[in-house]
């Protein structure tokens, strides 16, 4: 195997694994660190991308499989240990998921197509950033302590905020905390509930892109790059959810804010320096 793929498949799993769970979008940069690097193809590129993310969700299922199996047995028999409506975690996560779903399955070839470019990430952080800045100053009332208190209406309108992160750049964690921010949802419970929500999104998606485009990986070697990546990202993942849940109990999200702007500005100027062209 090259060894220079290899380490580059190891830290575009370090960086999927750092980025999932922030509101910086993992998509972004992921897509920035490839173009920087020249890692692979660009068809490969887009592969990875997508399926990179199954070990980093695979690190929420451990981590919160008895909440997690909890909820399952919740919707399946209405009865759950500690929860006073065992159902609501389900459901609200499955109104979640079905716009996404939708939109993602009806756009996901043209999104690719015309929106996985360094330019695209660029401005979409920015955008992103100055919304984090926006939400933060907003007051709040919070409705939902808990991830298991987000109602199927609220669901649905974060449902609504996942749809904008299949651009990449936007940050699916980011629309979601910050959308459920937005709504009223507590920090904690933001956080924890854009977690589980990721689950079936990108595992959704990454099976999906697998069955649509998994010819393009011609060869073990292929597969092993792909495989490292998506254990590195499992690895890193599950040492950065619990900090990350810390972090928010605490304090704001300004800090990521500045990081995206500052980020999607220094992309901009090394595009324009360099005479990037948007593909498409």
């Amino acid at each position: 195997m090259d060894i220079v793929l290899f380490v580059q498949a190891v830290i575009m799993g370090i960086v999927e694994g750092i980025t999932e769970f922030l509101p910086i979008s993992s998509t972004g940069y992921l897509i920035l660190s490839a173009d920087v690097m020249g890692f692979w193809t660009k068809e490969k590129v887009d592969l990875f991308v997508v399926v990179v993310q199954l070990g980093a969700i695979l690190a929420v299922i451990y981590d919160y499989w008895g909440r997690l199996w909890q909820a399952l047995m919740g919707l399946l028999t209405g009865k759950a240990e500690g929860m006073t409506n065992p159902r609501q975690l389900g459901l609200s996560l499955i109104v979640s998921t079905i716009p996404v779903m939708i939109v993602g399955f009806t756009f996901a070839d043209e999104i690719k197509a015309y929106l996985f470019n360094p330019i695209v990430v660029a401005i979409m952080l920015i955008i992103g950033g100055l919304l984090i800045f926006y939400v933060e100053k907003r007051p709040k009332t919070v409705i939902a302590e808990e991830a298991e208190d987000v109602s199927i209406k609220t669901a649905l309108m974060i449902g609504l905020f996942q749809c904008l992160a299949l651009i990449p750049g936007t940050s699916r964690s980011g629309a979601t905390i910050i959308g459920a921010l937005w709504l009223g949802v507590s920090r904690k419970a933001s956080a924890e509930f854009s977690f589980f929500l990721g689950i079936p999104v990108i595992v959704g998606a990454a099976l999906l892109d697998l069955l649509k485009h998994g010819d393009v990986l011609t060869n073990s070697e292929d597969w092993l790059v792909l495989g490292i990546g998506t254990i590195v990202s499992f690895v890193v993942a599950l040492l950065c959810i619990r900090l990350l849940v810390a972090w928010v109990s605490h304090r704001d999200f300004t800090i990521f804010a500045w990081l995206r702007i500052i980020t999607g500005v220094i992309v901009l100027v090394a595009a324009w320096g360099f005479g990037y062209q948007m593909a498409g």
